[in-house]
Parts: structure tokens; C-alpha cells; sequence
């Protein structure tokens, strides 16, 4: 396991490298936080990539500096939102994409997950980008300028598969929230599947974890 600053923290495979997981951390986190238990759960063939967003100021948290992905204004799914942040950091994440692919990977063997404002980063890029890729986790989190959808993702992507995921009881991120965002996506997305996690807060659980493993060895199955 490697990652220093600025570096993304990445799990090699430990066999032949055949697909690989983009996976982005919450609010406060780094690439380090995810890349563990990640690693518990991913098959040999499976590069993981974990990078941490740059340090700027939320204005949730009173302007505190602090890892973040964009800005985040508003706990209200009405609310402004930062589209410029979001824009940027999808840059950046597609950068990271386009490097697997020209190391061979094929877009259609590259997953992007996140957890919370890492994995609303993850929906967002997934269907707006410019590769359709394997598939899209997203774990307590929501779909970021969720007005602009379908419209705005590309239409090659609707087909992209997007496993959700959340727990009844978080108090960060309102279960609401993410079955507004399963009722949004179920809309436009015909492969589409939310699991509610009963009890769960706004963290992951080992059945949430047990079940991500079975999902990502569907979506990226050894070649």
C-alpha cells in the first residue's frame, strides 16, 4: 500500500492486473481511511485506487479547512451547491481514469465508488463522464446537481450499473436524502439497485462490506 501527499493511495493487485476500483472518501477523510478495508475485500486481480481531496474551506464548517471533494453549503437537498468545485474535482478524478486506460485497462473493466461527498463525486462523474465505465458505488451519499439530471449525464452512461447504498439511521447524511436520490436515479437509470442497511449511521457495516465484495466481483470479475 502506497500514498504519500497529493499522491493517491494505491493497493496494487497482487495478481495480474485486469480491472481496477477509483474509490473517493467523505468530508474530513483521505485516501487512506477507505484503502484498507478495501483491500479485505477486493479479488488479486483488482487495482485499488484511494486519492485524497485537496485541503480548502467548508462553509458547513464555519470556513474550517479540511479534505473536501467541493465545497458543501447547505444540508438542505434544495440548497446551493457548489458546481464549480464539483467540476473541478471531476477533472481530477478523470485524470486518474484516463491514466488506468492508458495503462491498458479498459473503461468497461474501471469501477468508481465513493462514501458520502466521495461518493456523491462518484455518481456525478460516472454519468457525466466521458467513458462508460464497469460501474458506480455510492454509499450514503446523494446525486449532486441532481436538477440537472438526466439531462446532464452522457447518454452512453445511463447503461452504467449503480449499486447504492445507506443506513436507515444516519444522522449526517438523512436516509431521505439517499432514497430521494435511489427515486431521482431509478427514473433514468434502468440498472439501478439500492440496499438499506437497518440501524446503520453514517459509516459502513461488515454485511454493507460483505455485500460491496459480492457486487464488485460481479461488476469486475476475473478476465
Amino acid at each position: 500500500m502506497s500514498g504519500s501527499d497529493g499522491n493517491p493511495v494505491i493497493v496494487s493487485a497482487s495478481g495480474k492486473h485486469t480491472a481496477s476500483l477509483i474509490f473517493l472518501h467523505g468530508l474530513g477523510d483521505t485516501g487512506h481511511g477507505w484503502a484498507s478495508s478495501l483491500a479485505d475485500i477486493r479479488q488479486d486481480h483488482v487495482k485499488i485506487i484511494c486519492p485524497t481531496a485537496p485541503v480548502t474551506k467548508v462553509t458547513l464548517n464555519h470556513g474550517f479547512q479540511m479534505p473536501a471533494w467541493f465545497d458543501l453549503m447547505s444540508l438542505d437537498p434544495s440548497g446551493p451547491e457548489d458546481e464549480k468545485g464539483i467540476e473541478k474535482s471531476k477533472t481530477n478524478i478523470a485524470k486518474l481514469i484516463d491514466e488506468e486506460i492508458n495503462n491498458g485497462i479498459d473503461p468497461s473493466r474501471i469501477a468508481i465508488g465513493g462514501f458520502s461527498q466521495g461518493g456523491a463525486l462518484a455518481i456525478y462523474t460516472g454519468l457525466t463522464g466521458k467513458h462508460s465505465l464497469a460501474g458506480i458505488v455510492a454509499l450514503s451519499c446523494w446525486l449532486p446537481l441532481h436538477k440537472k439530471f438526466p439531462a446532464a449525464a452522457n447518454q452512453a452512461n445511463l447503461k452504467v450499473p449503480v449499486w447504492q447504498a445507506h443506513g436507515d439511521c444516519d444522522p449526517v447524511v438523512p436516509y431521505r436524502w439517499g432514497q430521494l436520490t435511489a427515486t431521482t436515479m431509478k427514473k433514468f437509470l434502468p440498472e439501478h439497485k439500492f440496499n438499506t442497511y437497518k440501524g446503520l449511521a453514517h459509516s459502513s457495516s461488515p454485511q454493507e462490506m460483505d455485500d460491496l465484495k459480492d457486487h464488485l466481483a460481479k461488476l469486475l470479475p476475473s478476465a
